[in-house]
């Protein structure tokens, strides 16, 4: 009996802008700092050394929670590019003004007058355990 194995090393969606980190943090929704999250469509920023590239959005969706690179993902790291909370569910780029919704991680205002490839958020991974949100990549 043959059997054949394809994999795909399609990295055609791999987003050449951002390194794809390895780590874990926790998130202790008892903590004052991130009592925000206990309401849903509340986000915050955490911006701790060795957590994401440039820190990371994290969301209540009321569903659950998501967490997002803060690094913009159509540029590399730079003095502009770590994004800010913007209107509690979006955040945005400082260096051109992209903003990206932070439910989806989807650009809200992509550019149709360029030919560039336009990226949206770098998702990272959730998993809630009682009152703690463990966010990570590996």
């Amino acid at each position: 009996m043959l059997f054949l194995v394809s994999c795909s090393d399609d990295k055609s969606a791999r987003n050449p802008y951002l390194v794809e980190l390895e780590f874990s943090y926790d998130v202790n929704l008892n903590l004052p700092l991130y009592n925000g999250l206990t309401t849903p469509g509340n986000a915050i920023y955490i911006g701790n050394e060795g957590v994401g590239l440039r820190g990371i959005f994290v969301i209540n969706t009321g569903a659950g929670y998501y967490a997002w690179e803060a690094s913009c993902p159509n540029h590399s790291p730079n003095e502009c590019s770590t994004m800010e909370i913007k209107g509690g569910t979006n955040c945005i780029c400082p260096c051109d003004d992209y903003e990206y919704n932070l439910f989806n991680g989807q650009m809200i205002n992509r550019p149709e007058d360029t030919e560039e490839r336009t990226y949206d958020l770098l998702f990272y991974q959730t998993q809630v355990s009682g009152n703690r949100i463990r966010v990570y990549n590996n």
